[in-house]
């Protein structure tokens, strides 16, 4: 097959591990840019699908994880079912992190936004895990991908607790990356998005964000908060760091 050759929606979402509806999604945020048949049918390079297909895979595995009913726990390697467990985690990524060369002066600021989501997670969900309590935190550094993701009650339930004039998760979202609220639980959770939001340009990052069925893509050089609807929703929330 050539590499400028034409692949179906289908097929394409079946090679990076992904549903159509995803691949859809990420039409829209940008992260793809599709190729419209004279039919209107979403056409991709094979190239592009290809460059996509080794970091799509733990992220996919999250994204089924959060959205999968009945909820299970997820894979041993990838569970964190308490904040101890988390913290030995991220404490063993710093390390991994520390060693790479092109990280060396700003890795413990990517360690920084991994343990302000995690714990941001268990923080505002701490007794009222609507099923399967802790997280799914999962880091390939040849990939240069870092994915958390938790079942709990989301940032829209979270929020209503304080800003009830909150309608839906495209506005939960944007106040959580955007507003400072108060210190107190459970606002921290706006707080500590909106610290993320700082570090993604100092560390070069790039944030892909779910939360109900509201999505948020962020980059060093684009860091406006612009959330989309997505077709798939899930309760609690997922979060693609890539570095």
């Amino acid at each position: 097959m050539e590499k400028n050759e034409l692949i179906s929606i289908g097929k394409a979402a079946k090679a990076i591990g992904v549903s159509v509806d995803t691949l859809r999604r990420w039409d829209k945020s940008g992260k793809l840019v599709p190729i419209m048949s004279p039919k209107g049918h979403r056409k991709y390079l094979k190239s592009e699908i290809g460059s996509l297909v080794p970091r799509a895979s733990l992220f996919s595995q999250a994204f089924e994880w959060v959205s999968k009913e009945p909820g299970q726990e997820p894979k041993k390697e990838f569970y964190c079912p308490n904040s101890a467990d988390l913290q030995f985690k991220v404490k063993k990524l710093e390390s991994q992190l520390s060693e790479i060369k092109d990280l060396q002066t700003f890795f413990s600021l990517i360690v920084a936004a991994v343990g302000e989501i995690g714990n941001n997670s268990f923080d505002h969900n701490l007794g009222n895990w609507p099923d399967i309590p802790g997280i799914f935190f999962g880091a390939d550094l040849a990939k240069r991908q870092i994915v958390l993701a938790d079942r709990g009650q989301g940032i829209l339930k979270t929020l209503k607790r304080v800003k009830p004039e909150l309608q839906n998760d495209e506005q939960a979202l944007r106040t959580a990356f955007t507003e400072i609220i108060s210190g107190r639980a459970p606002e921290e959770r706006g707080n500590g998005l909106k610290f993320v939001k700082k570090i993604i340009p100092l560390a070069h990052l790039s944030l892909f964000f779910q939360t109900g069925n509201a999505t948020i893509q962020l980059t060093e050089k684009n860091s406006v908060i612009t959330p989309m609807k997505s077709n798939r929703s899930f309760r609690g929330c997922l979060a693609l760091l890539t570095f």
